[in-house]
Order: C-alpha cells, then structure tokens, then sequence
C-alpha cells in the first residue's frame, strides 16, 4: 500500500514537548511559527505544547513588546515515574552539543 506510512516505522524518541523545550532552551525568544516549522507541527500545537509546559512549571513565559520571552525553570523533574529526580536540565544539556563546537566544548578564541 503505497502512502500508508506503517504506525512501528514512524515512531521517534522524543515527544513534541521535550522537542519545543529543547528549541525554547536554544532561544529564548523563539517565536511558535518558528518552533512548529522546525518540529513540523502546527503552530496551534506548539501553542498547546507551550501552555502545557508553562502550567507544568517547566517554563515561563514573560511578554515582551510583541513578543515573548521563554524561561526554564532548569530544576523542574521530569514526570515519568521512571526518570524521577532528574532534572529537566539534564534533557537539555544532551542536546545543547548542538551549540557547542567540534571537540565538544564551547569554541574558544585562541588569542
């Protein structure tokens, strides 16, 4: 059947949620369009995942002219039973080597 995507093929392991805060962590003042295009969700459930997380206590968010500013709240657990204890910053910290240079270290200026 051409076009029938099978349901075990398209599984990922990330949830849209740890996705949009992992993007709200890269840049605080992020905008939701912005967050859907990179996720590839619409930006009605990137609003929904914002709420979500905002009244979960993972972020704030703190309006700013026309935009909004994103805080995370670093020590707010995450909620499976099974990660218990360990910080949202942990999550966050796996994906921040995004940012950093080859080495796996912030690039430094040599001089």
């Amino acid at each position: 059947m051409s076009g029938v995507v099978d349901r075990r093929s398209g599984w990922t392991f990330l949830t849209n949620h740890a996705r949009v805060l992992i993007a709200v962590a890269a840049d605080p003042e992020v905008r939701l369009r912005d967050i859907a295009a990179k996720i590839g969700i619409t930006e009605r459930a990137a609003q929904g995942i914002v709420s979500d997380l905002e009244d979960a206590g993972y972020l704030m968010r703190e309006r700013m002219g026309r935009r909004n500013r994103y805080e995370i709240n670093p020590s707010a657990e995450l909620r499976h039973h099974t990660e218990a204890g360990i910080p949202v910053q942990a999550l966050i910290d796996m994906f921040r080597h995004r940012d950093l240079g080859p080495a796996g270290a912030e690039e430094s200026d040599p001089s």
